[in-house]
């Protein structure tokens, strides 16, 4: 991998990690330090906030391989893979702050960010929801003869519901253009996942399918770059669908308010030595980039994310006489 590419890939990983942190300490009542006046009311970001810290590298490697036109479908943990493909920070912190200006006009909050435009189709609050919209996406790329393919992110616990078999089964039955990403941070919610999984788990049940795939360590940035950049090939060449087992940690609790106690704190010390970020320094170390190449990426990174939560305080909030616009009206059968 060429120095730029890491480089590229590394300030893809620390915008994730200063938008999550960001974003953590907002709903935990505290921004002053990001840049927001001492004075400025706490919880500004309301309601479940799942964060992906920790799992950066999944993330960046993966759409680093994607192109605009491509689609991507997410799971209810998912800031990273919608600052990955390309939507704008701004916005995503007003959607959290619940403001007029954000992807969902303030009215879908953390777990459903959406953006069209860079092919982002959306979060997903219900586990595996995911995967049959991916499935169903490319199944109409393909119907349509159009030359590009989805990215389906979702967690180790979507492999034991339904829509996991049946989503693969069809995708590899009609040889659709989907990347399958199982983002493996080993714990569903609060319980560990291994227990509760029976066989080799997810790789291995994409393989019954007949479904080909590559597992890699997804704290490993460069690692997940190139497994990607493989598969993506393959599936472009039209070989169908391709699934990608990424292994990796989530460092905070379920949600921004969960202390995480339930997991052990010399388990959890000893994934943070293995953090993405600090894998990624040591690589771009070894490839020659100073430590004022790094300090750089950070800095710009903290800017535009303090830039993001000064633009979603003082965005504004939504009309009330908006309330109902966008939802479908039962009596009349159309959208409002």
């Amino acid at each position: 991998m060429s120095l730029n590419r890491l480089l590229d890939l590394y300030r893809s990983m620390r915008r994730i990690r200063a938008f999550e942190d960001a974003a953590e300490v907002a709903s935990q009542g505290g921004v002053a330090a990001w840049g927001l006046a001492a004075s400025a009311k706490p919880a500004l970001v309301r309601g479940p906030l799942h964060l992906s810290t920790g799992q950066e590298a999944v993330a960046a490697g993966v759409c680093f391989n994607l192109q605009r036109e491509d689609l991507l479908t997410s799971t209810h943990r998912g800031h990273g893979h919608t600052l990955a493909k390309g939507a704008d920070a701004a916005r995503m912190m007003c959607e959290l702050f619940g403001r007029a200006t954000g992807y969902n006009q303030g009215k879908g909050g953390s777990m459903h960010i959406a953006d069209f435009s860079v092919g982002m189709l959306g979060a997903n609050g219900v586990v595996a929801a995911g995967i049959p919209i991916a499935t169903g996406a490319a199944h109409a790329l393909k119907i349509r003869g159009l030359p590009h393919l989805v990215a389906c992110f979702f967690g180790d616990g979507a492999a034991n519901r339904g829509p996991f078999l049946e989503g693969l089964n069809w995708a590899q039955v009609y040889r659709l253009p989907v990347l399958f990403v199982c983002e493996d941070n080993r714990i569903s919610a609060t319980t560990p996942t291994a227990p509760m999984t029976a066989g080799s788990g997810v790789s291995a049940r994409a393989e019954a399918l007949g479904m080909p795939g590559l597992k890699v360590d997804g704290n490993d940035v460069a690692a997940v770059d190139a497994a990607a950049a493989r598969l993506v090939a393959e599936i472009r060449a039209g070989g169908g669908p391709r699934l990608l087992h990424a292994v990796t940690y989530r460092f905070k609790g379920h949600v921004s308010v969960d202390p995480g106690t339930y997991r052990d704190p010399a388990e959890v010390e000893a994934a943070k030595r293995n953090d993405p970020l600090l894998v990624t320094q040591a690589q771009l170390r070894a490839q020659g980039a100073t430590q004022a190449d790094i300090d750089a990426i950070d800095t710009a990174a903290q800017a535009e994310i303090a830039h993001a939560l000064q633009v979603a305080e003082a965005a504004p909030w939504p009309e009330v006489a908006d309330a109902y616009e966008e939802i479908m009206n039962s009596g009349a059968g159309v959208w409002k």
